[in-house]
């Protein structure tokens, strides 16, 4: 019969047909036109029905292509699809729509129930990891900010100049010389000769003294006798 044939198929990336969650589920299109007419493939819709009771869950994207297809010709279209549902089974029916000689028909592209799982997790996934690196540094951002601004900082506590001590300098005689530094044995023979000149000029005086006396008892007797 001259029909336009439309099947529909995973890529061989998903060999289970499995939908998966939070990604980018693709259906590829093979479509033939054995219609022995030219028609216009207008666009390819779907929808999500319960697997029991075939009631609407959802509809798939509508997409619009409007390409011209002449008889016989073959064509690959893809069609692309987000899912966020509950794991398990769910029908997934998808459908073309093509223009013939001004009139407009559907043709049923896939009917099926397909299964929804959740997406593998890896540590080695780098858009996992990049996805997680930027929340937390925005998160570590906006508390650090949280913290400078509603915690108080410390005031930092001005030291007071601490004074360089003065060194206890012990000075004895004229030249103002440190007796710590000098050997005891020097110190015991300036001592020594300090006491010695001492002694040497109470001599000194002592005899000046004497002399003087006894020059003045001499000018006495002196006198005397000449009174006398």
């Amino acid at each position: 019969d001259p029909v336009l044939a439309v099947t529909a198929s995973f890529p061989e990336s998903n060999p289970f047909g499995h939908v998966v969650n939070g990604e980018n589920n693709k259906l590829l299109l093979n479509i033939e036109n054995r219609t022995g007419r030219n028609v216009t493939l207008l666009s390819v819709a779907g929808e999500f029905l319960d697997p029991t009771t075939e009631q609407l869950i959802k509809a798939a994207n509508n997409l619009t292509y409007g390409i011209y297809l002449p008889n016989t010709a073959r064509i690959q279209l893809p069609f692309n699809f987000h899912s966020e549902f509950r794991t398990g089974d769910i029908k997934l029916s998808i459908w073309l729509e093509h223009l013939i000689e001004g009139e407009r028909k559907k043709v049923s592209a896939f009917d099926s129930i397909v299964t929804v799982v959740e997406p593998e997790l890896s540590i080695f996934d780098f858009k996992l990891l990049s996805t997680y690196g930027m929340v937390l540094a925005i998160l570590g951002g906006l508390g650090y900010v949280t913290y400078l601004s509603f915690v108080p900082q410390p005031k930092q506590k001005k030291k007071a100049p601490v004074s360089a001590p003065a060194s206890t300098v012990t000075a004895t005689g004229a030249g103002g010389y440190q007796e710590e530094w000098i050997p005891e044995h020097h110190l015991r023979k300036a001592k020594a000769r300090k006491v010695g000149g001492a002694v040497s000029s109470g001599d000194e005086q002592s005899g000046r003294s004497g002399g003087e006396t006894s020059g003045t008892e001499g000018k006495k007797r002196r006198g005397n006798r000449v009174g006398k």
